[in-house]
């Protein structure tokens, strides 16, 4: 996909397509005021204060075909410079233009207009030379907005769109939509009967039997390969004391975000992060050199209150586990550990079929600790890059105040950009909860620690997930691996019920449909559930103790022993079952 924003000419183009729409719309709601109407990654949008009229989706057409018209005239986009003071007399009756003004303090400050025939709006621009070059554009989709993003002010209209050069690209970015719309992971998760949503609990989601044999999966993978790595297993309380979030720093800087209790005279708060808990894990015991590194890994819930209007299934949640690893070190194994981190996420991504690209954000503007020390540790983590053979690109200045962190985007089968793994250097909390570990010469020295995630948190991994394979899972992640159909269930349904023990004592989750509907009715409804393997039993395979197979998503079936057919899916599987 590609990132609008990002693309200087496709910016420049939806930035002025969002002016065409918004002069259409004024044209169609005279009493419109526009607040702002910016280019983001998927095209533009435009805020709006129709007066008490509404756009519904099936006014993007009407809009569309007035945009039309006024690109058809082909009118000159001219930039105008004004003084803060013209300005506020040409947008006198505009509230939000007023408001925008007002947050400019020189009134000799010089602002830039742009025009189109008796149209303007405030903007820095630029924009294309005139509305005829303004051709392939498609409104999407209207919502809800809140000014300024705060849900105390009036209610706007966000209309979004997208626009291109060239229509064919229109077309594909088009196609891609729908493309994208069928993996919807609310709509997948739904009809596969994976999780559920309710208003009961916004923002908490509800695990389905299917749906949390899937994560079960996940999170025995993800422990198998931690195994593999070295790496110890904690699990720390979910509510923990004032007193802790006071020493981490949560209670001054984020204590907004928290679910929090008092009992026992004490106030407490549901954590929003696992870090603190871990420290407490660390301290309970002296750390030598010859201990380190030490690789403390989580599975922990969190909790964190999130606006209503942020909340978007399992993409955004007010409850989610992070699979969170904190790795104690000292100095001169900071570059090892991380090229060996670096490995294991590449690993990790290969076995899903993602591939991904590296952001190092260094420095910010506030930042605590030395800056030699950050110098150090900045080189560390590029080196680290260096010496896995990983490109990456540098992002100044976006690092936490604590310390410079790698993050890790991952590309799906629709080519959308997700972040999830970091690998972050902490300089904070290890201060903080003063962490120490004996060195060579018995004197205490304080650790480096590096946060660490790979799937960011388990209930987003799977949003993506289900929408990377659009809920057609490979065979040893499916919740449901395995449909018997007998064919005639007076004949066939021993051998299916042999099949099926054989196969569940293997390791294998499979189910029979013996439901008196047609056969045909039953392979459409395992197609429609997306189940990887089906076993279709008639006579041939009971008298030979064979299977009939058929993959999902193909119309070809094929005939192997049983023994055969056990050994190839044990085969499949094995990568990522095998301990």
């Amino acid at each position: 996909m590609i990132n609008i924003k990002e693309n200087p000419e496709l910016n420049i183009l939806n930035h002025s397509t969002a002016h065409l729409m918004a002069e259409a719309i004024s044209r169609l709601y005279p009493h419109a005021q526009f607040w702002v109407g910016p280019v983001i990654s998927e095209g533009f949008y435009y805020d709006i204060d129709l007066g008490g009229d509404v756009i519904k989706e099936e006014d993007l057409a009407k809009i569309e075909k007035e945009m039309k018209k006024i690109s058809k005239d082909g009118k000159r986009i001219i930039r105008e410079e004004v003084s803060k003071a013209q300005a506020i007399e040409l947008f006198a009756k505009d509230k939000y233009k007023l408001d925008l003004l007002s947050n400019m303090n020189e009134e000799d400050t010089v602002i830039s207009i742009y025009r189109q025939g008796d149209w303007m709006d405030l903007c820095r621009g630029p924009h294309v030379e005139s509305t005829k070059v303004i051709k392939n554009y498609k409104l999407l989709k209207v919502s809800g907005a809140y000014w300024k993003g705060d849900a105390n002010n009036a209610m706007l209209q966000r209309v979004y769109g997208i626009s291109f050069y060239e229509a064919e690209d229109l077309e594909n970015h088009l196609h891609w939509l729908e493309e994208a719309k069928k993996r919807d992971h609310k709509k997948l998760g739904r009809e596969l009967g994976l999780f559920m949503l309710s208003e009961f609990g916004p923002g908490f989601p509800f695990w389905m039997p299917d749906g949390m044999t899937l994560r079960k999966t996940l999170e025995n993978f993800w422990w198998r390969e931690h195994v593999k790595e070295g790496y110890e297993f904690i699990q720390t309380p979910t509510m923990l004391s004032q007193q802790l979030w006071e020493v981490s720093g949560h209670w001054a800087n984020y204590r907004e975000n928290m679910y929090t209790s008092e009992f026992d005279d004490r106030e407490f708060a549901i954590k929003p992060m696992n870090c603190p808990g871990c420290m407490l894990v660390y301290n309970q015991t002296l750390h030598s050199y010859k201990q380190l590194p030490l690789r403390l890994a989580e599975l922990g819930t969190v909790h964190r209150h999130e606006a209503s209007g942020a909340l978007n299934g399992l993409f955004r949640v007010r409850a989610f586990t992070q699979d969170d690893a904190h790795l104690f070190m000292t100095p001169d194994q900071v570059e090892g550990e991380v090229v060996r981190l670096i490995n294991f996420i590449d690993r990790v991504y290969a076995m899903f079929g993602l591939t991904y690209t590296i952001e190092l954000s260094t420095r910010p503007d506030k930042f605590i600790g030395d800056i030699e020390v950050w110098n150090r540790s900045e080189k560390a983590l590029e080196d680290a890059c260096i010496a896995s053979g990983k490109q990456f690109k540098v992002n100044p200045g976006d690092g936490a105040f604590y310390g410079p962190k790698l993050d890790f985007h991952i590309k799906d089968s629709l080519n959308r950009v997700w972040q999830c793994g970091t690998i972050q250097l902490d300089m904070n909390l290890p201060h903080r909860f003063e962490c120490t570990y004996i060195d060579h010469q018995g004197q205490k020295q304080e650790p480096i620690m590096l946060h660490r995630v790979i799937f960011g948190s388990v209930e987003r991994f799977i949003g993506i997930l289900i929408e990377h394979y659009g809920g057609a899972f490979p065979l040893w992640l499916a919740p449901n691996q395995i449909s018997i159909l007998p064919v005639n269930n007076e004949y066939h349904l021993d051998y299916a019920h042999q099949l099926k023990e054989t196969l569940t004592e293997a390791g294998f989750r499979v189910l029979i449909d013996d439901r008196n509907e047609k056969l045909g009715y039953r392979l459409r409804e395992n197609q429609i559930k997306k189940v990887p393997l089906t076993l279709v039993i008639g006579d041939e395979e009971v008298a030979s103790k064979s299977v009939n197979v058929r993959k999902y998503g193909s119309k070809d079936a094929s005939s192997l022993s049983l023994e055969d057919f056990l050994n190839e899916i044990q085969s499949e599987v094995a990568p990522f079952v095998a301990h």
